[in-house]
């Protein structure tokens, strides 16, 4: 095994960070990963706004209720753009029309999302901690409004990235069986009784870890999770619209 993959086995989240600054070298080269991560058709349809703010990244942890965010180093915030593409266009006197249907907002949450997790492992190969933030959408319109997102942009997920101040154990991931399949979808009829061994597996993890015990269960997260409606999660998809995307 290489070292590339064991740097992926071994990922996990990091929400303590030390006060220690990452270089510009590194963030460039970090930059320069996603750069270079596949994108569809060659449109590179992705923008990063990276926070180096104390003020900026204090905000956004509000946003995302997580304490751990102000702390962390540096945070990328990874964003669907066809604001770039709009113009180019426009400026080719080209109709852009295309760029509000829902083919070219999955092209550009897609690119965003390689690059974000192409940064995540080239981040970690360098001993740094990483989280992904997809609480950046707990309001999506005072994040566009915090960094100044214009028409035809969209928030996808933060990664918060800095030196790690813990090293928690690793998550216990579902059966390769439950979500690996050859050829054909495989549906399983009785989910709880399949999941049994993987649910005790999973509350042990949760009743051992160093930090955070408790005691639970991943179909009781899953089912727990059902109950969690955050009001303004609720109004994603006006807030895409309102930016001028997935309107046809």
């Amino acid at each position: 095994m290489n070292d590339t993959i064991q740097t992926q086995l071994n990922h996990r989240s990091i929400r303590n960070f030390k006060e220690e600054t990452v270089s510009q070298n590194i963030i460039n080269t970090l930059v320069d990963v996603a750069r270079h991560t596949a994108t569809s058709n060659f449109m590179q349809s992705f923008s990063i706004v990276c926070l180096t703010s104390n003020e900026k990244k204090t905000a956004l942890a509000k946003i995302c209720n997580q304490h751990y965010v102000a702390e962390a180093s540096h945070v990328f915030i990874f964003v669907a753009d066809q604001h770039r593409n709009e113009q180019i266009a426009k400026e080719n006197s080209q109709d852009t029309s295309v760029l509000s249907t829902m083919d070219r907002f999955m092209v550009a949450m897609t690119d965003a999302s390689l690059a974000a997790q192409n940064v995540n492992v080239a981040a970690e190969s360098l001993g740094l901690g990483t989280v992904f933030l997809g609480s950046i959408l707990n309001d999506a319109r005072a994040v566009i409004d915090l960094i100044n997102l214009p028409e035809k942009t969209f928030p996808i997920v933060g990664l918060a990235i800095g030196y790690p101040n813990q090293e928690p154990q690793l998550k216990p991931r579902l059966p390769k069986d439950m979500m690996f399949f050859e050829n054909e979808y495989e549906v399983v009829n009785d989910m709880k009784a399949t999941l049994s061994d993987y649910d005790t597996v999973v509350t042990e993890y949760y009743d051992l870890r160093d930090a955070n015990k408790r005691i639970d269960s991943f179909t009781k997260q899953i089912t727990d999770g059902m109950l969690r409606r955050p009001a303004k999660r609720m109004d994603i998809l006006k807030e895409i619209q309102r930016q001028g995307l997935l309107l046809n």
